[in-house]
């Protein structure tokens, strides 16, 4: 057997191999373009399941509209731990951060 891919198709992990390969700063700006639209996509999906427009989430965070979107944008980089908590209060629920390991890596002495 093969090892897994993390990636969903076989179309992805081509263009991954292809364009980032093993550069290892590609592969840092791949991974924080990736957390960033993970948190988009985790704020967007909790204010849909909450049945909330963008406007009653921002009142609600005591923010603006375009705020909430502009947090919801996957290519938005400035999402900050007390943004997080605040909508995250909103929405009853709490941030949780994780460090996990990333495959392959080994730790550097700083």
């Amino acid at each position: 057997m093969g090892r897994k891919s993390r990636f969903a198709s076989k179309g992805l992990e081509f263009a991954y191999d292809r364009y980032v390969g093993k550069d290892k700063q590609k592969a840092e700006a791949f991974e924080a373009e990736l957390a960033n639209a993970d948190v988009a996509r985790k704020i967007y999906d909790l204010r849909t399941q909450a049945n909330l427009t963008q406007g009653e989430l921002a009142k609600l965070v005591g923010t603006s509209t375009s705020a909430i979107s502009r947090l919801e944008d996957a290519d938005y980089e400035g999402h900050s731990l007390a943004m997080l908590r605040r909508i995250a209060a909103a929405l009853n629920k709490r941030v949780e951060i994780r460090f996990v390991s990333l495959k392959g890596a080994t730790p550097s002495a700083s």
